[in-house]
């Protein structure tokens, strides 16, 4: 068997046999594969795809390439998340402590920012103290103290998949669906989930910018956890505006803070309730429930302390601090250093939220390169959101740096210009889209 015959195979449009693809990812993990072989193979499969098979195939592969965790002593089925990112994507800091007050442990992997797309671990490490390093060997530890543990991914879990993820960056070759669907699918199944939920993101601030992209990956997604034994379910939901009203670490933390006291904004409401029950739902903690009832019940313990009570202790849990109501401290304090005005009167009728959040890595809140440094006080609070009628003059966004940063002052404007250039202001009220687009079993 050798790398030629496997790239002529997949140029020539045929299905790769088991091994094949097993002599592909052990020796894309090994390092005796050259970069250029990897890449000729990565570019076929773009052009000719995969069937359901090969996509299961190479996912297995990928997700046994190095460490797959043990997570048999959870309770009930191990269940995992996955988004595929946005902006003001703040879902799992709410979520994790909300499924703990039903009973659902859970062990989170996740990554830090890159681009617009903020990271999770960034946005907890805005908390003064707070551990995003715990030692694999300890999950078990923290899990039986609160419920949960939050931790940064490990090099050792699914590096085949860390190796040609960089190499389609640099080849073009990031567009295709099953590779895709197997890269987001190894990294959960070497992460030991028995139950998969998927945040599918949609629209201008999503990699898949359409509907049918949407479908088309949950779809994928959904086949090989199918083929896997793994119980999977996507939920599609709507990023053609930022979820919440702030996007960066500590603007998004402190919404956090108001979602768990009952005082979140509908649409992050929406989204982690629809999320958790199919979460709570696969893990079997539901007690019977009728749909309607378990919906009624998730948005009922984020107003009536059980989840804020869980936030607290997964804080404390992991050395973050709280000051003496109970609340984060963080490292940095938001400083509201700009606001955007409107040019004309009317109603918000979309929002370029790629370009909000082009504008917030220019604030300091997010990364182009994994070495950049990020101003964790730093980002965007919305005044309008689609539907919002505003005047001539009225705000539509405050722009914030920590109080400890200094933001050059062109930067600011840069910010403000692609801020304009987002927002779209016309006469009539337009239809405002749902958060949940559509859900996948």
């Amino acid at each position: 068997m050798n790398m030629r015959d496997i790239i002529i195979a997949k140029r020539d449009r045929q299905s790769l046999t088991d091994e094949q693809i097993s002599f592909f990812v052990k020796g894309v993990t090994d390092g005796v594969i050259p970069d250029y072989q990897t890449s000729a193979l990565l570019m076929a499969i773009v052009l000719n795809g995969m069937d359901d098979r090969e996509m299961t195939t190479l996912t297995l592969e990928m997700a046994s390439s190095g460490k797959q965790m043990d997570l048999s002593y959870i309770e009930g089925v191990a269940v995992d998340k996955h988004s595929t990112g946005g902006v003001g994507d703040k879902i799992t800091p709410v979520l994790l402590p909300l499924i703990a007050s039903f009973g659902v442990e859970v062990v989170k992997l996740s990554g830090r920012g890159l681009g617009f797309t903020g990271g999770t671990v960034d946005k907890f490490e805005s908390i003064k103290g707070f551990n995003v390093e715990v030692d694999t060997n300890d999950f078990r530890q923290y899990v039986e103290k609160s419920g949960m543990v939050i931790s940064g991914q490990t090099p050792d879990l699914a590096p085949a998949d860390k190796i040609l993820y960089a190499l389609r960056d640099v080849t073009g070759t990031v567009d295709s669906i099953p590779l895709i669907a197997s890269s987001i699918m190894s990294k959960k199944i070497a992460g030991g989930a028995k139950g998969i939920v998927l945040d599918v993101t949609c629209g201008s601030g999503a990699f898949m910018k359409d509907y049918d992209m949407a479908k088309e990956l949950a779809e994928a997604m959904i086949r090989i956890g199918k083929l896997a034994g793994r119980k999977t379910v996507a939920v599609i939901t709507n990023m053609d505006e930022p979820l919440g009203r702030f996007c960066g670490n500590i603007l998004e933390m402190q919404e956090v803070l108001n979602t768990v006291t009952g005082k979140g904004e509908d649409d992050v409401v929406e989204v982690v309730t629809e999320l958790a029950y199919h979460l709570i739902t696969i893990a079997g903690k539901d007690a019977g429930m009728s749909p309607e009832v378990l919906r009624s019940e998730i948005k009922a313990r984020l107003s009536d302390g059980s989840c804020y009570e869980k936030y607290k202790l997964l804080i404390s849990s992991q050395g973050g601090e709280l000051d003496p109501y109970g609340a984060p401290v963080y490292v940095d304090r938001p400083f509201d250093c700009m606001h955007v005005n409107s040019p004309d009167a009317g109603y918000v009728q979309s929002i370029r939220t790629d370009l909000i959040g082009q504008a917030s890595v220019l604030l300091g809140a997010g990364r182009l390169k994994k070495t950049d440094t990020i101003d964790y006080g730093a980002g965007i609070g919305f005044f309008a959101k689609v539907g919002d009628r505003v005047e001539r003059g009225d705000s539509l966004c405050a722009l914030y740096q920590g109080e400890n940063s200094v933001i050059p002052e062109e930067r600011l404007f840069d910010a403000m210009d692609l801020i304009l250039e987002a927002y779209e202001v016309g006469p009539e009220k337009p239809v405002k889209k749902p958060s949940i687009l559509g859900v996948v079993t």
